[in-house]
């Protein structure tokens, strides 16, 4: 995502009084211009283009939100639909390029409360640790913390009441971009013998325009310019988070980056992965990745649903506010209702 910022925890409190002193952090040598800028010596700033919104909502919308600490490094907004029986659960990653974000975003708090609602589900939408004061696997690793705390509340009946209205018999995994690369990566670690989590029923894992990337450009990367005022993400924004995210020294060939390199091909052979859905966006510069990704899965025995949506770019469904985003956003939420309760 790269046409809004951001507003969180991990930003200086400078920052948060929204004072900028270049002059004593010294030049700039990553800058997302209206996201995120890193200084020479090591400060970030993230300017705040996105409203963060309380866990408040409107009576009529049927939900109960609130937002919960699960460690020092990670907390969560969950939302409740109103219902008489348990519902399934689905850990939710917000996008960023792994380096703004927040659970706190008016757009991912707005899309949550709708998608609670519409697709009748628990949603726990996870504030995981950013990059580069986080640099990857800290995210990953955050989300293993995260399912392993939830399951822990099903063996110990904890004094959360609200984890009781969920059926953690049936969990799912999902984000967009970032987020939705980091519900790959923690369902490829649980799946592939996480002891820490082993007690857990992954159900399926949900991919909103995933974001991969590599050192080769693809056909949808070269066309960028093409698809500009139509999508979000560009290709200098996309450098610029893996530079900012991946481990000092790599390249997008990384295997967080690019998990088609032959590297990543035995992990993915042995994660026992349920179904995966997984949403791309016609005008996205990852689709033509994502498309290959769909690919890559089910030649190594993995049921992957992919849809494309056409007409509309990389995380439309909480960008775009267009007739034929909300045509789309419909589809998806019709579709995600009956991937978390099939027939």
């Amino acid at each position: 995502m790269a046409a809004i910022s951001f507003s969180h925890n991990h930003q200086s409190s400078d920052n948060r009084r929204g004072v900028s002193h270049h002059h004593r952090h010294g030049p700039v040598v990553e800058e997302i211009d209206g996201l995120i800028k890193v200084f020479n010596d090591g400060c970030v700033e993230r300017p705040p283009i996105v409203p963060t919104v309380s866990a408040s909502v409107h009576p009529s919308a049927k939900v109960t939100a609130f937002d919960i600490k699960l460690s020092n490094d990670t907390s969560a907004r969950v939302y409740i639909p109103d219902a008489s029986v348990t519902l399934p659960l689905l850990v939710y990653f917000h996008g960023g390029g792994f380096c703004v974000g927040s659970a706190a975003w008016s757009c991912y708090h707005d899309f949550l409360t709708s998608l609670a609602v519409k697709a009748r589900c628990v949603v726990v939408s996870v504030n995981y640790r950013l990059a580069p004061e986080h640099r990857l696997p800290a995210a990953y690793d955050d989300g293993v913390n995260v399912v392993s705390w939830l399951m822990k509340q099903q063996i110990s009946n904890g004094g959360y009441s609200w984890v009781s209205k969920c059926n953690l018999s049936n969990v799912f995994l999902g984000g967009d971009s970032a987020g939705a690369n980091i519900a790959y990566q923690v369902a490829v670690r649980i799946t592939a013998g996480d002891k820490s989590v082993n007690t857990l029923n992954l159900k399926g894992v949900i991919l909103i325009h995933p974001f991969f990337g590599g050192e080769s450009r693809t056909s949808s990367e070269r066309q960028q310019q093409h698809h500009s005022k139509s999508s979000a993400l560009t290709l200098s924004a996309s450098d610029t988070y893996w530079r900012l995210a991946l481990p000092r020294g790599a390249n997008r060939d990384h295997p967080w980056c690019n998990p088609l390199v032959s590297s990543s091909a035995g992990f993915l052979r042995a994660a026992k992965l349920p179904t995966t859905m997984m949403f791309m966006a016609e005008l996205d510069i990852l689709k033509d990745r994502n498309v290959e990704m769909c690919k890559v899965m089910r030649s190594h025995g993995k049921r992957v649903e992919g849809i494309v949506h056409g007409g509309v770019g990389h995380a439309f469904h909480i960008l775009d506010n267009s007739p034929v985003a909300r045509d789309r956003i419909h589809d998806m939420m019709c579709r995600l209702h009956n991937f978390i309760h099939p027939l």
